[in-house]
C-alpha cells in the first residue's frame, strides 16, 4: 500500500529530487520543500517513526549559524492524527549536506496535525493514508 502511495506522490511531484527522499510538499511562497524518507518508516501498532527533510530556498540563521536544510525524526500517531518530534539537525547545505550546524534529540509533546498542512502530508506518507 505504501509503495502505491509513494508511486502516486512521485507522479504528482514530478519524481524524487534525490535518491532516497520523496518530495511531499512544496511551498514556493515560504521557500521550503518537504521530503519524506520512506525507507525509514518503522511501524509499531498505530505509531510510526519516519525521517523527513525540509529544504530551504534561502539561508536561515539560528544561534549564529547559517543553514539551508533540516532533517527531522518524527513519530506519528496514525489513529489520533498527531505527531511529535524526536530529533532534528540543521545543515549548512541543501538536502542535508554540508556541515551540521545544530542538532538536538528531544522527545517533544504530542501535537495535533493541522489539516491541509505539510505535517498532514507527511503523516499521510508515514501512515499510508490517501
Amino acid at each position: 500500500m505504501i509503495q502505491l502511495i509513494l508511486m502516486m506522490l512521485l507522479v504528482v511531484s514530478g519524481g524524487p529530487a534525490y535518491a532516497e527522499w520523496v518530495e511531499v510538499s512544496a511551498n514556493k511562497v515560504a521557500g521550503v520543500i518537504a521530503y519524506a524518507e520512506p525507507d525509514t518508516i518503522r511501524r509499531k501498532g498505530d505509531l510510526v517513526k519516519m525521517s523527513s527533510l525540509f529544504d530551504l530556498q534561502t539561508t536561515q540563521t539560528s544561534r549564529g549559524n547559517s543553514y539551508l536544510s533540516i532533517k527531522t525524526q518524527q513519530t506519528y500517531d496514525c489513529a489520533e492524527d498527531r505527531s511529535r518530534a524526536l530529533a532534528y539537525t540543521k545543515f549548512s547545505g541543501s538536502m542535508g549536506h554540508g556541515a551540521e550546524v545544530y542538532s538536538v534529540a528531544v522527545e517533544q509533546q504530542w501535537k495535533p496535525v493541522a489539516p491541509m498542512s505539510v505535517g498532514q502530508e507527511l503523516l499521510k506518507v508515514a501512515c499510508g493514508k490517501k
